[in-house]
């Protein structure tokens, strides 16, 4: 069987979990001795069977959504022309969906793509966008409604495809987990990264690690953190802002917390795996305030360096952090308008700041919940079970409908 995958984020340039899934599902599908090749967005770092594409000249100072959409056709006409066609396509994010969908049309393979996120539900991305977020749904849209198999990453992730693409067959929408390499997460008792970083290994750590957008919750988390006993440092590894909007907005809250307490240990700089998993292994608690969370590979990350997570109780969050026995689940009730907000901000927050208060009291339960988050991780998240899973899909997805 010959695979072609489809995305934006590849090697040097993999910023989310998405580009994280990409690249690990590529790796264990080769590693099972499937041919598979890619195209990426940009200039990947060269390896055999890697084709990147860069924006056409012609759209420079575009809305972003239609320089991607210059990508799209670029990598579409790529796959036309090559020979022999792939047995199957799969892209990831609706920044790759059409690139799939126009060459599932032009050359006749099936297309398959694994929903890590939808449109409808980030209705802030307007903020980044524009009217390109416009752009971006309809992209999304279309390629949905001609695949011949979705993946969402989570049971929850499924439940939201459906009800934004009512016209989708039930059938076609498949649940597959995202995963984790957990011989590359693992805990790291050393101390130089932490230490050349700021971050007493002495002393308490609430640590963050994400993204700086909207459905990250990060605003939330810096709020609470004001509630923190004041002893515990709050470590943030948060970079790659979707608008300078909700950067001045961070930067604000971080120096109000700042003023009211030492310990507060902000990295922009996106760090290489292995000291991010030096930073995990001496967090007493790991964090995850997202609002919009299809699943959060994030928080396998975590569990698999051996850290507690306090994660939201939205989302496909619950899928993988369980309550009381990995971690801890933030109750949240949220706006039906698609854009995750909690219906009562202030009670979210004060939740949130009790739950880290209760995680950080007793650290030895939450080494507990962390060496039961390890287990988990590798017994249950295993790339190489996506990987099998994932390739079933593509074997219905080659059936005959009927």
């Amino acid at each position: 069987m010959k695979i072609t995958v489809i995305t934006k984020e590849w090697p040097p340039a993999v910023y989310g979990g998405a580009g994280v899934h990409a690249v690990e599902l590529t790796r264990a599908l080769r590693a099972s001795g499937v041919d598979v090749s890619v195209h990426a967005f940009g200039e990947p770092e060269p390896a055999p069977g890697v084709h990147g594409h860069t924006e056409p000249v012609e759209l420079a100072g575009a809305n972003a959504a239609l320089r991607t959409l210059g990508v799209d056709l670029r990598i579409a006409a790529a796959l036309a022309e090559q020979d022999p066609a792939p047995d199957v396509l799969h892209s990831h994010t609706w920044y790759a969906n059409l690139a799939g969908d126009l060459a599932s049309k032009l050359t006749g393979a099936p297309h398959v793509i694994t929903a890590h996120s939808l449109e409808p539900l980030r209705p802030w991305k307007a903020e980044q966008l524009g009217g390109g977020y416009k752009v971006s749904g309809w992209a999304e849209s279309s390629s949905y409604r001609d695949a011949a198999r979705i993946i969402a990453v989570s049971s929850a992730m499924r439940d939201d495809i459906l009800r934004s693409y009512e016209f989708l067959d039930p059938a076609a929408v498949e649940v597959v987990h995202n995963g984790i390499d957990t011989t590359d997460w693992v805990r790291d008792e050393g101390t130089d990264v932490v230490t050349r970083l700021g971050i007493d290994p002495a002393r308490p750590a609430v640590v963050f690690v994400g993204r700086i957008t909207r459905q990250k919750g990060l605003p939330y988390l810096l709020r609470a953190c004001a509630a923190l006993p004041p002893e515990v440092q709050v470590v943030l590894l948060a970079g790659a802002p979707d608008t300078a909007e909700i950067m001045a907005e961070v930067k604000q809250l971080v120096a109000d917390l700042r003023a009211g307490r030492d310990g507060v240990v902000w990295v922009e700089d996106m760090l290489p795996r292995a000291q991010v998993c030096q930073v995990l292994s001496h967090a007493t608690v790991f964090v995850c305030p997202s609002v919009y969370e299809p699943l959060g590979i994030v928080n396998l990350e975590a569990m698999a360096c051996g850290a507690a997570v306090v994660g939201t109780a939205t989302g496909g969050i619950p899928e993988v952090v369980q309550h009381e026995v990995t971690g801890w689940l933030v109750p949240i009730e949220q706006l039906g308008d698609g854009t995750g907000t909690p219906v009562d901000p202030d009670r979210y927050v004060a939740d949130l700041a009790a739950t880290l208060r209760e995680a950080v009291s007793d650290p030895a339960r939450a080494r507990a919940y962390g060496e039961a988050g390890r287990r988990r991780a590798t017994e249950e998240f295993s790339w190489t079970t996506v990987a099998q899973r994932t390739l079933a899909v593509y074997e219905r997805a080659l059936a005959p409908r009927g």
